[in-house]
């Protein structure tokens, strides 16, 4: 969108404006672009069809689409003289007009048809021109649409004219005998048909009839004879057919808009009602349709009840934000005395339809869809403001019945948006808000569970508007009284709600009231924290806006009882969990209450028949007693002194109440299972005085237990169990299994171990992936003397047999054991059963780096890349521990292997896997703390891979990980491993690895194309990765396709180079007797062996027109193809004087035809290639 080039007028403080400002003046500026003028001045040039008028339809309408964000500019008055002037041109074609219209159409989106309208022609004069445009189009034309609905609009403005349409028909009789209809028939005609059609001039066609026939004189003659079309349409179509919708919404429009204009149904309003009745909207599922009664009804309500402003209503008095902040700066408030009236009126009858308006609405706040709610609350507000007092009083009181726990949430939300607007409309006296609310306060905290879910979103947001608006409403003397309890229920639903929308909605009504009410405690401070963005990050609100709050008193016992109430026995377990933290860190800011008040409540609710409830209470009591224990700490007291004895005891029987029925494996048992064992580590940490007591059994069990049975449990959930169990069972040895310092019990330490090690040989992987993790877990006093044994037990689990090679997950746990372990015990020399040294660390190192080579792949994809992650890490964690304490143990072929392994996963093909190894490189070759030693090329490396790169580069991204990685093929140590990685590399499946690594290994051998030294290194080594990795599933397909990147780049070689022999002959040895389609697919670049000379083009050749004639079809087609390309792109390979007969023979023969067709053909290229023809090799017959 061009926008004016002309420079601003002002002074340099004008160029300091808001950027809103200058938005909202560039888009002023579209109006006077040279570009849109430029475009509506082609409309003439363009409106015969085709490509042209499409590119201007959609240039404008982009255009325009910048506009959106502020629709309330006005239209520009040129842009709608300049397109109407095309209309109302005479000379102007067809086509023209309608595209003028569609332009039209599309400002009108933007700006709305009610701003649109007074721009049109309205004159007199303009009346029968409009009018025969519109007589002259067709309804059933689908690509004019835009022209009736623009057309019928200009209409209704025309029947505004101050005139009798009387004075317009002059003489009707043209011939005798003949009569001209009236211009008033005309239009009433014209309307009656376009309010039955079904494209959007039905939405115009109701505009226009609401202005014509509430017209005087109109309505006169004509009104009478319309309500009893309309009705009788009604009452004839149903909502069940498409047709009878589309009639039924047409007539609906136009009565809501006829209505709209005043009291001028008021003599039939009675009639229209009971047609509606009758025709039992709110049983129909058309949304539209239900909104639209629901507005009928209340428009003809309002026609019973005079047009007044309500004497008694409430009347705040003062409504500038700015006057009542200068008022509270200076300490003041507004003290100006409510005054209510007597309402003159108050004697006057209500007219009997006006209870059956009051209950549709009331019905229509319970509908199922939103937008009719809030029009039936709008409905409510409109009538209410026109009843006496003791009326409107009866009706707050109707909608107040709407917050039963009988009623579903649509209840509840259109109670909310109905009492939002009646206090938006001072219709909410100060003697009802105590009614109101308390049931505003249950509305903040709605949730109802639905199966997997709940509802009461809505209800909640709700909630917050009317909280909003009642800051707008009302005096701060008024809602003193209350300030204490919305206050607090509004930090909360901004804090602790679930939903994004209600948080901010609850924040942006805190931030309401204290700007206008100014009466919310610490409103400001609290404002700066959990402002409209900061509360869109549910962790960030649970963990930490909620303790800065929580600092000022009036909001932490309502904070801490909702987390209790609401929130622990929540049916999301994310809640739950956030829950539970967020109470452990209040605790610290209210111990005594939470000790003697809370505490109590939480083990009652340990007992609960709900599972949530259960469940939530269980970790809340872990977490209290947890953070109790640290406040008690800081001043060195147990815990005891916060707790009492008999909270103590009710912490031990937790674990009996839970296991008085067995722990099953469903949603309970893994529930109850994972709640219990964070209780354990609680507990435990806080140092519990449960020495010898036998709840340490009982927790030994639970956690065996656990462990044992992490196959039957659900794959979700599956590993936060196990972590749980493995925390627990660290925190539980470390505290109550120490005999003396550094000592453990020597029974207790054979029994565990010993089963321990036992359970790795079960044949359930899930079983060895916990006791594996389990051991790894154990503190260092129940390792001593038995590190040997363990590691050994360790080192079994992670080795590849063939019995459990689909174990992969085990394996993985056994590594991460084996690294914990060293960390755990240290480093210590000639104490080889105490912790790591020379006599074992090649034991370890052993283990990690024969796991970098697995490869498992089962249905889950590259499940090895687990275990080589893991062996990865453990490998960075033992080198790091070693070179802090001994680095000596580090030996020199120990050191190189472990770079090489991790620069070849450095160049693989998996995104994470790749960037993790590249992590762990730079973290091996950047440590200093001292420096690892016997790193191969190191100040090498510290070039290519600056500290800088570390944290600047996107290792995740091929594009910047590949171009660094193949630098390493110049480093004679890194050139096997990384070369290995890129072979796989390019054949990923992922679009970006094989362009970036194909790219980059291009470019290396670019590089190198004149060194023959180490173009030939590259070319051995290249080799040695085919001869070692022959006919291995991983790799095969990828090597050909190696094949075509690298083989253009050694073409220089000679015909007797040993490489091109022996390439030819990997390749040969790769494919024999093989029936795999793809890898034969594949091998098909043998074409690429045809650039050398020699004995290597003739061999290859005859292996080309072997697979000529190959048994499957789609192979001989592939090799016809292949070779017919590259005789044309390498036209040395054959003589001049036959090549045109051999691509004759290549493109014109039926490769898939009868082996016996082809195998002439075959013969004869090999004739004309000049290489011996196959000769079939007899197969040996069975005796």
């Amino acid at each position: 969108m061009a926008l004016s080039d002309e420079p601003a007028a002002g002074g340099p403080e004008e160029e300091a404006e808001e950027e809103t400002l200058v938005f909202r003046a560039a888009l002023e500026a579209f109006g006077e672009s040279a570009e849109t003028r430029a475009l509506l001045g082609r409309l003439r040039e363009v409106h015969g069809g085709g490509v042209a008028r499409e590119v201007a339809l959609e240039r404008f309408r982009g255009a325009w689409a910048g506009s959106l964000p502020q629709p309330g500019l006005g239209a520009p008055e040129w842009m709608m003289n300049l397109l109407l002037d095309i209309v109302q041109d005479q000379t102007s074609p067809a086509s023209l007009v309608h595209l003028a219209f569609k332009f039209l159409y599309i400002i009108t989106k933007v700006r709305g048809y009610k701003t649109f309208l007074s721009l049109f022609p309205h004159e007199v004069a303009d009346v029968e021109p409009v009018l025969d445009l519109v007589t002259d189009q067709n309804p059933k034309d689908h690509e004019t649409w835009e022209t009736r609905y623009m057309l019928l609009l200009w209409l209704s403005v025309t029947c505004l004219i101050p005139f009798d349409f009387s004075r317009l028909d002059g003489n009707l009789l043209t011939q005798p005998g003949q009569t001209r209809m009236s211009i008033m028939d005309r239009i009433l005609q014209i309307a009656e048909s376009y309010l039955i059609v079904s494209d959007k001039a039905r939405d115009a066609a109701a505009v226009l009839m609401s202005r014509f026939i509430t017209r005087p004189d109109v309505k006169r003659s004509k009104m009478a004879e319309f309500l009893d079309w309309s009705l009788c349409n009604l009452a004839s179509s149903s909502f069940q057919t498409l047709q009878g919708v589309i009639t039924m919404d047409g007539m609906l429009q136009a009565l809501v808009s006829a209505a709209r204009r005043g009291r001028r149904l008021l003599f039939a309003a009675a009639t229209v009602l009971r047609c509606l009745d009758d025709c039992k909207l709110p049983e129909s599922n058309q949304t539209l349709l239900r909104k639209l009664g629901v507005k009928l009804v209340q428009r003809l309500g309002l026609t019973f009840l005079k047009p007044r402003v309500a004497a008694w209503r409430y009347q705040r008095g003062c409504r500038s934000l700015a006057a009542n902040l200068q008022l509270l700066a200076q300490g003041q408030s507004e003290q100006k005395p409510l005054i209510l009236t007597e309402d003159a009126d108050e004697d006057d009858d209500v007219p009997e339809g006006v209870e059956s308006v009051i209950e549709q609405l009331l019905v229509g706040l319970k509908d199922k869809d939103t937008v009719v709610r809030w029009s039936a609350a709008k409905g409510i507000g409109r009538m209410a403001g026109r009843l006496p007092k003791a009326l409107a009083d009866d009706v707050v009181g109707s909608v107040l019945d709407c917050f039963s726990f009988q009623e579903t949430d649509k209840a509840w939300h259109g109670g909310c948006l109905a009492l939002a607007e009646l206090g938006r409309r001072g219709l909410l006296l100060p003697s009802r808000l105590v009614d109101v609310v308390a049931v505003i306060l249950k509305a903040l905290t709605y949730d109802e569970k639905r199966g997997s879910c709940s509802v009461g979103t809505n209800v909640r947001d709700a909630a917050c508007y009317v909280c909003w608006a009642f800051a707008r409403a009302y005096e701060p003397r008024e809602l003193k009284p209350f300030v204490t309890a919305i206050s607090s229920a509004l930090v909360i639903a901004a804090v602790f709600d679930r939903d994004i929308n209600c948080r901010r909605a609850a924040s942006a009504a805190f931030q309401e009231n204290v700007g206008r009410q100014g009466t919310f405690p610490h409103g400001i401070d609290i404002l700066t924290t959990a402002d409209y963005f900061a509360v869109g990050n549910r962790t960030n609100c649970f963990l930490v806006i909620s303790v800065y709050i929580a600092g000022f008193p009036e909001y932490t016992q309502p904070m801490i009882d909702h987390l209790v109430t609401m929130k622990i026995n929540h049916w999301d377990g994310v809640i739950r969990e956030l829950a539970v933290k967020a109470l452990h860190n209040l605790t610290q800011r209210a111990p005594e209450y939470s000790a003697t008040q809370v505490f109590p409540r939480l083990l009652s609710m340990t007992l609960s028949p709900d599972l949530h409830t259960r469940h939530g209470s269980i970790l809340a009591c872990a977490e209290v007693a947890y953070a109790l224990y640290k406040l008690a700490a800081q001043e060195n007291r147990p815990v005891t002194d916060h707790l009492d004895e008999q909270a103590v005891q009710g912490l031990k029987q937790i674990h009996q109440q839970v296991c008085v029925q067995p722990l099953g494996v469903g949603l309970g048992g893994e529930l109850m299972r994972q709640a219990v064992c964070v209780l354990i580590e609680k507990l435990s940490l806080s140092k519990m005085p449960f020495q010898g007591d036998t709840i340490i059994d009982g927790w030994q069990w639970l956690i065996n237990d656990t462990l044992g049975c992490l196959h039957l449990i659900s794959s979700h959930s599956r590993q936060q169990i196990k972590d749980a169990a493995v925390s627990a069972l660290a925190t539980l040895c470390s505290e109550y299994y120490m005999k003396e310092p550094g000592e453990a019990d020597p029974a207790i330490q054979e029994k565990l171990i010993t089963q321990y090690l036992a359970e790795l040989r079960s044949p359930e992987e899930m079983t060895r992936c916990g006791f594996s993790l389990a051991l790894g877990a154990l503190p260092g006093f129940l390792l001593k003397g038995r590190l040997q044994q363990v590691l050994a037990g360790l080192r079994a689990v992670t080795h590849t047999s063939p019995e459990d090679v689909n174990f992969p997950e085990s394996r993985r746990d056994g590594l991460k054991a084996i690294a914990r372990i060293c960390q755990t015990v240290g480093v210590k020399p000639g104490a080889p059963d105490e912790a790591v040294c020379r006599e074992n660390v090649s034991q370890i190192y052993s283990a990690l780096l024969g796991c970098m080579n697995d490869y498992t792949t089962d249905s889950r994809g590259d499940v090895g890349g687990w275990v080589r992650k893991a062996a990865m890490t453990g490998l960075m964690d033992v080198t790091l521990l070693l070179a802090r304490s001994q680095p000596e143990l580090i030996e020199a072929h120990i050191c190189e292997r472990i770079m090489c392994c991790v620069a070849q996963q450095a160049s693989e093909k998996i995104d994470r896997f790749r960037a993790h190894a590249i992590s762990v490189f730079l973290t091996l070759l950047h440590f200093d703390s001292p420096p690892i030693p016997h790193v191969p090329h190191r100040g090498e490396l510290e070039k290519l891979f600056p500290r800088s790169d570390v944290a600047s580069v996107n290792w995740n991204a091929p594009s910047q990980a590949f171009s660094r990685v193949t630098q390493l093929l110049g480093l004679p140590t890194y050139r096997y491993p990384v070369l290995l990685g890129l072979v796989v590399s390019l054949g990923g499946l992922t679009e970006s690895t094989v362009r970036h690594s194909t790219q980059s290994l291009f470019e290396y051998m670019k590089g190198v194309q004149s060194d023959p030294q180490a173009l030939g290194s590259f070319s051995r080594t290249l080799l040695q990765i085919f001869e070692d990795n022959l006919l291995n599933d991983r790799t095969e397909l990828t090597f050909f396709q190696t094949e075509e990147v690298c083989v253009p780049g050694l073409v220089c070689c000679s015909s007797s180079h040993p490489f091109a022999v022996k390439l030819l002959a990997l390749c040969k040895k790769e494919i024999k007797n093989s029936k795999d389609v793809q890898k034969l697919l594949s091998a098909i670049p043998f074409c690429e062996m045809v650039q050398f000379p020699g004995n290597v083009r003739r061999s290859a050749l005859l292996q080309l027109c072997l697979l000529l004639c190959h048994r499957f079809p789609l192979i001989r087609k592939s090799t016809a193809s292949q070779v017919y390309e590259t005789l044309l792109t390498y036209s040395d390979v054959v003589g001049a004087d036959v090549l045109d007969e051999v691509v004759t023979v290549l493109s014109d023969t039926a490769w898939d035809a009868e082996l016996a067709v082809v195998r002439e053909q075959r013969n004869r290229l090999c004739d004309l290639l000049g290489v011996p023809r196959p000769q079939l090799v007899p197969q040996p017959h069975a005796c």
